[in-house]
């Protein structure tokens, strides 16, 4: 178990948790609704731009069981400080990138930072608050991303109207090394009761990594050439042998990168599971959002940005609220009705025309906001609470790739379903450069894409209720 040393007063911890939380989600959102623009100045077909949040967030995934396991191993401080030092040398790396291929390699690097940070967040709240504080704490850190989330999409579009995209890197630079020092100061003299002669699991991190990696190129390579194509057969099964031998190594290590025992563990495992189907079926609509409204609803980068922050604005309401319910009643009843929410939200995005009226738009973005502020807190305080309080790191970190993994998926699928069928509509053209006629192919390609969303939360919603009841977590 983790203990906090000089730094006991929890809400100094908090908020040093809420700037890392802030830094992370502000980038995320800052980002897509740039995206259009990258595009554009980079001379890249969206093929390539859709690479510049998957490679950010496949990093992350694939490391964040692997940062967890070690901030129990070594401490909090030492990993999350340190994430604060490399997520601002990578948002310089991206700032300066003059090619679409160094972009997607800085923001590779950018998300080892961002993923030493998520990995230690959850962990850290966990540890200092206590069980009937936990829902209530989270709730709170709902508010702090949906203050990133929020600022990201406005602040975003107000940068690309007005200067380089490059400077929505730029902006990272200064709050992360302030952050670094206030972390280092803050946490240094935690203490950890984790014996000694646990070793990481090295090996098991890397055919992790390989396997998230197999997946995700798999997936991207699926629209070309289709399920009988010689690359997707290729990563599809790099991907199922590196599953089957982290499995089987897993159960061998003493000390493994995943504790397979959390699988047995009802409360944890059917939560970790719907949070990567909620965030699956939320990123086919952050990802082709900014690009609908840019193109054939024909909003400035700006005007879109203030779009994008209609599904996050609820966060800061209905998050608390849902912790606090949360803590009374448990989690199944909200994360059901949050998933509910969400995917008819999706649904109706999918029934939107190019020339839809502004509330329209926006009326749908919101439903879909209050679904995720209704499903994230009581989600992630039971899946937090169900493990043992030496496990919490990897627990936390576990939690956090099945939100990240989810976001992929969302983004590679949005990318599949969008590129198949705009492709198959357009005569074989790559949506690159967006032109009038291409509209009618455009809005086809991007319903579908929202119709996949609100299929996949639509099961998620079996997933979800599946977990029974949590009223008694402790």
């Amino acid at each position: 178990m983790i203990h906090m040393g000089v730094s006991d007063n929890k809400w100094i911890t908090f908020a040093l948790v809420a700037v890392g939380v802030f830094m992370s989600t502000l980038d995320g959102s800052i980002v897509n609704i740039a995206l259009p623009v990258i595009m554009k100045d980079l001379n890249v077909p969206m093929t390539t731009i859709e690479w510049v949040p998957l490679i950010y967030l496949l990093t992350i995934s694939s490391l964040l069981l692997a940062f967890g396991r070690l901030s129990d191993l070594k401490g909090r401080w030492w990993v999350f400080y340190r994430g604060f030092i490399l997520f601002s040398l990578g948002s310089f790396i991206c700032g300066i990138a003059r090619h679409a291929i160094w972009l997607v390699a800085a923001r590779s690097f950018q998300g080892v930072g961002a993923a030493m940070l998520m990995a230690c967040s959850p962990a850290l709240v966990v540890d200092i608050f206590p069980p009937q504080e936990r829902g209530r704490a989270l709730g709170m850190i709902g508010t702090v991303v949906a203050a990133g989330l929020t600022t990201g999409p406005a602040l975003g579009g107000m940068i690309v109207s007005i200067a380089s995209w490059r400077y929505i890197f730029y902006i990272n630079i200064p709050i992360g090394i302030f952050a670094s020092i206030w972390a280092y100061r803050v946490l240094k003299t935690e203490t950890i009761d984790a014996p000694t002669n646990e070793t990481f699991d090295w090996l098991g991190a890397v055919l992790l990594g390989v396997c998230f990696c197999s997946i995700i190129i798999a997936l991207a390579r699926l629209h070309s050439r289709g399920a009988t194509g010689l690359q997707f057969m290729f990563f599809a099964a790099i991907a199922l042998i590196s599953a089957a031998g982290l499995y089987r190594l897993e159960k061998q290590k003493p000390y493994p990168i995943f504790d397979l025992s959390l699988l047995r563990i009802r409360l944890f495992i059917l939560p970790v599971l719907s949070a990567v189907i909620l965030f699956m079926g939320l990123f086919t609509m952050v990802f082709l959002m900014p690009f609908f409204l840019v193109h054939p609803a024909g909003y400035s980068p700006a005007k879109a940005g203030y779009f994008m922050v209609a599904p996050f604005l609820f966060l800061f309401f209905v998050s608390p609220v849902s912790g606090w319910i949360s803590d009374r009643i448990g989690s199944r009843l909200l994360c059901t009705l949050g998933m509910i929410v969400i995917s008819s939200g999706l649904f109706l995005l999918s029934r939107l025309s190019a020339s839809a009226h502004y509330l329209s738009i926006i009326w749908r973005l919101a439903l879909i906001g209050i679904g995720i502020s209704l499903f994230i807190p009581p989600n992630s305080a039971t899946a937090m609470s169900a493990v043992p309080p030496e496990r919490r790191g990897i627990a936390g970190s576990t939690l956090a790739t099945a939100r990240n993994f989810g976001m992929v998926l969302g983004v590679a699928l949005a990318g599949l379903v969008f590129n198949t069928v705009f492709n198959a509509l357009s005569g074989g053209l790559s949506f690159k450069v967006y032109a009038p006629e291409q509209r009618s192919a455009f809005m086809t390609a991007f319903q579908y894409a929202m119709v996949s969303g609100a299929v996949v939360t639509g099961l998620g919603v079996i997933v979800t209720f599946l977990r029974g009841s949590d009223s008694n977590r402790q």
